[in-house]
């Protein structure tokens, strides 16, 4: 049920028609990972948890950099140096007190990912290097989580739903992950501030897709440009 509080805060939400109270309750008793709360991580737990998400957890190990203020938007250069799970379950927590926040500082991987996992409908992945990207594709097939993927470098994004009503998952694009020399990071090839935020929010609206049971992102690949506003959809 939503508190006389809860309906104040969701009434824009629950006036729409494929919304209404019961898609509001089902959003309140979804329970979410998100794998990184950097640069895509920050819109995701922004507007999910603005939305009245039940439960998120947040997954991140790493401290906030003066370099990643232009497109982190959760974090102010008082935070430089501080742990971003930390503040991001803080800033969510005061933007939305209805929900719950789990903080889970740890740098994932193939021997913990699995327990962490277990607990969550299903997982948005938001992180920034293969390595962890194949292991969260492999331990959501091994659960049969669906999964939410995005990836961001200069002016593009690219968004996938994965492992989801018998969809493909990562692998079945790329079987194995490029070797780390050969494919371009932000850190060495930079990223404009705005575009994690376009395509972070994608990835929310996949995840609420999924939770509402609407039509999702299935067996496509979408590559958006930001700067000239194109999105281009790979079938497979």
């Amino acid at each position: 049920m939503l508190s006389k509080e809860e309906m104040k805060r969701y009434m824009k939400q629950v006036m729409l028609d494929d919304i209404g109270i019961n898609g509001q309750i089902k959003l309140k008793q979804a329970k979410v990972a998100v794998v990184g709360a950097g640069g895509l991580g920050c819109p995701v737990l922004q507007y999910l948890g603005a939305m009245g998400i039940g439960t998120i957890g947040v997954i991140d190990f790493d401290v906030v950099d003066e370099s990643n203020l232009h497109r982190q938007v959760l974090y102010t250069s008082e935070d430089v140096g501080k742990k971003k799970v930390d503040v991001a379950i803080e800033r969510v927590s005061k933007q939305n007190p209805f929900i719950t926040l789990i903080k889970h500082d740890v740098m994932l991987d193939e021997n913990n990912a699995k327990e962490i996992f277990k607990d969550y409908d299903f997982v948005i992945d938001g992180c920034d290097n293969f390595m962890t990207r194949y292991a969260v594709n492999d331990i959501c097939v091994a659960l049969n989580k669906a999964l939410v993927y995005g990836s961001i470098l200069g002016y593009e994004g690219q968004l996938a739903v994965f492992n989801y009503n018998g969809s493909k998952n990562l692998r079945d694009i790329f079987p194995e992950p490029p070797n780390a020399e050969d494919v371009p990071s932000c850190s060495e090839n930079g990223v404009l501030g705005i575009v994690p935020g376009i395509i972070g929010n994608m990835m929310a609206q996949e995840a609420v897709n999924m939770i509402m049971e609407t039509p999702s992102l299935l067996n496509s690949l979408a590559i958006v440009n930001c700067r000239f506003h194109t999105i281009n959809k790979i079938q497979f």
